[in-house]
């Protein structure tokens, strides 16, 4: 039986962890620091495949920027870390998705990223996934802009 896709949100400060950094590092990081228990608990759900939005918080600009997705789940790396999940870069939005603009989606209404926004790992209905997509005009290796976050391979 195969497995279906969750999606994720990720937030990160710019000035922490970039979309940039994420590109430059290989397309590859450790999504770590993560201490709030409901985040963790969020991390820990994930699977190799997923899907998540690389999401930029701050003061400056909040907006979805990319998509990554699991390469490791939940492991403790013996350094009194709280545990962490490796990502690798998808793509870079082809339009960065605004937290105003998405506030505005009727569609969007009731999406955990407006509930609770303070929360740095939050879930992400396949609906909104595929809204806030249609919204960015898809990302960098979704296979066209179709936003489904599938494997178009019969290009």
């Amino acid at each position: 039986m195969v497995r279906q896709t969750h999606y994720w949100l990720l937030k990160t400060e710019p000035s922490e962890w970039s979309w940039e950094d994420q590109s430059s590092n290989n397309n590859l990081s450790k999504w770590d620091g993560v201490k709030n228990k409901q985040a963790q608990n969020n991390l820990k759900s994930m699977k190799i495949g997923d899907l998540c939005f690389f999401y930029h918080s701050g003061t400056r600009f909040r907006r979805i920027v990319g998509v990554v997705t699991v390469v490791r789940e939940w492991y403790s790396d013996g350094e009194g870390s709280e545990g962490a999940v490796d990502v690798r870069a998808v793509g870079e939005m082809r339009r960065a998705v605004d937290l105003k603009e998405m506030k505005q989606e009727v569609g969007l209404k009731g999406f955990g990223l407006f509930r609770q926004p303070r929360l740095s790992v939050v879930p992400v209905p396949e609906e909104v996934w595929k809204r806030v997509c249609e919204m960015g005009g898809g990302y960098d290796g979704d296979g066209g802009g179709d936003g489904d976050g599938g494997d178009d391979d019969n290009e």
